[in-house]
């Protein structure tokens, strides 16, 4: 399916008739201005400016560490990048959860010094305190749950989440409350995709999947992931379109190579 050209900037009312109408919702990640300047405008949806910059552009190896000012500085590149996608921006871990005030004062500032259109917070109803200070500032919120990587070291693992009935009611609960309070959407990390199917037809606001199936509204992946960057992230879920880990190395080595047998440059490549 080709770009809607009448669509000039996404918004969460857009993001609703999509679901409407039934056409899917692409969203992917950025992180700076020239990666955010080409997925823009490749027609996705929504830009996610994810803590999962912590990952993949400064090496850690959870999505804890990040700090506000740090995705404040991400998304103020990608915001200046973007002129049709919705931009959506991960509270990191530590700004909201406990701390309805914090959450209020986090958000107001990625908003004010980024240019952003939307926060994702995630988590149900242990922070509906912070959602609903959030909503009350006139900020759009979009709700993630199932595997919510902020809370890692409390689950121990990056595996399925809500295979078992407790969990998998409790999830279903908090989606009914995220659209209760007013988020505008809900991000579904890594649950059954029976499950999905489940909360898809308890509420309205349209859902974004990662693992979680077909049957939500729409779908995320991590850019730098589906591009083939990342080397040694396979999960079943994941689709990888390119393999530019390889590609790009065997540029470089190719540089290299030229600059070695000073091949590179040549006489047209000189003043």
């Amino acid at each position: 399916m080709s770009i809607n050209k009448e669509v000039k900037r996404v918004t969460t009312n857009t993001l609703h008739a999509l679901k409407a109408r039934g056409e899917k919702i692409s969203m992917l990640t950025a992180y700076d201005y020239s990666m955010a300047k080409i997925v823009d405008a490749a027609g996705v949806d929504v830009i996610l400016v994810g803590d999962s910059a912590s990952n993949v552009m400064a090496g850690h190896e959870t999505t804890l560490p990040i700090t506000l000012d740090q995705m404040i500085y991400h998304a103020s590149s990608v915001v200046r990048a973007v002129d049709r996608a919705l931009v959506v921006v991960d509270l990191p871990f530590g700004t909201y959860q406990g701390n309805s005030k914090n959450a209020l004062e986090s958000t107001i500032r990625i908003m004010k010094e980024s240019g952003a259109h939307a926060v994702k917070i995630e988590g149900g109803r242990e922070i509906e305190e912070s959602i609903k200070r959030i909503l009350s500032a006139g900020v759009p919120v979009m709700g993630h749950l199932g595997l919510t990587p902020q809370s890692i070291y409390k689950f121990g693992t990056y595996t399925v989440r809500a295979k078992e009935d407790e969990e998998a009611e409790k999830l279903i609960a908090d989606a009914k409350l995220l659209e209760e309070l007013g988020c505008f959407g809900i991000v579904l990390e890594k649950i059954p995709a029976k499950l999905t199917e489940r909360v898809v037809k308890e509420i309205n606001i349209p859902t974004i999947g990662i693992g979680a199936g077909s049957a939500t509204a729409g779908q995320v992946l991590v850019t730098h992931d589906m591009l083939g960057i990342t080397k040694d992230f396979q999960p079943r879920f994941l689709r990888t379109y390119l393999s530019l880990f390889e590609d790009i190395k065997r540029a470089v080595a190719s540089y290299v190579e030229d600059v070695k047998n000073i091949n590179f440059p040549n006489e047209k490549e000189q003043y």
